[in-house]
């Protein structure tokens, strides 16, 4: 390791949790996942099941998170929020676990710029849909920087947020850029509902129901 490895294993973030439990959504469904949530937030979706991640949290350094994440011997990693990129260091994190060899997925709220992400990271864009009452901070510039290996995913509330959905889905071409996936809002729109709007319209989207929430329900860090 050189100095400037270890001068910037000293930087830090602020973590709420890094805890073990089976990957609950995108293509990476089921697989046993180190999660490493951190702190804060821009955005105040009406959905949103991790609120306790706005604030608090502890401070880590980069190293201490490393050795956490490597004492459950996993091989995938997702970083998570909150909104993992607005701590600058996030960009550093990922970079260190692309490095040790892990399979990194990072999920964001697409409110953010995502250029300097690394490339080897699996990116999980959240497109805010009117029903979360954060349409409005849609970063579409962030759809350039995307590859088939990321995959784009709209949380669905009602039937408007389907509709919007659909529109954004065909007027951007989103399923040529990468995997695009539907999620109904937990206890907001019944699942087989999405599953018969989805037949219905023919759309080329994946449909996804949070394994986590059928297998824990709302127990944080899980």
């Amino acid at each position: 390791m050189n100095a400037i490895s270890e001068t910037r294993l000293r930087e830090q973030l602020r973590i709420t949790e890094i805890f073990y439990s089976l990957q609950g959504e995108t293509s990476r469904v089921g697989l046993p996942t180190v999660f490493v949530r951190l702190t804060g937030c821009p955005l105040r979706c009406g959905y949103c099941d991790t609120e306790y991640a706005f604030d608090g949290g502890e401070s880590m350094t980069l190293a201490a998170i490393m050795a956490q994440v490597a004492a459950h011997q996993a091989h995938y990693v997702t970083v998570t929020g909150g909104e993992p990129l607005a701590q600058k260091n996030c960009l550093l994190l990922l970079r260190e676990l692309c490095n040790a060899d892990y399979s990194v997925s990072l999920e964001t709220s697409g409110a953010l710029d995502i250029s300097e992400v690394d490339t080897r990271v699996s990116k999980i864009l959240d497109i805010k849909t009117p029903g979360s009452g954060e349409v409005e901070k849609n970063l579409w510039s962030n759809l350039a920087h995307l590859t088939p290996r990321d995959e784009i995913k709209f949380v669905i509330c009602d039937e408007q947020d389907y509709l919007w959905a659909d529109e954004q889905l065909r007027k951007r071409n989103l399923s040529v850029i990468c995997p695009v996936l539907f999620s109904p809002a937990y206890r907001q729109l019944a699942e087989r509902t999405l599953a018969d709007w989805i037949l219905r319209d023919r759309l080329p989207v994946r449909m996804q129901i949070q394994l986590h929430k059928n297998l824990w329900g709302d127990i944080p860090g899980r």
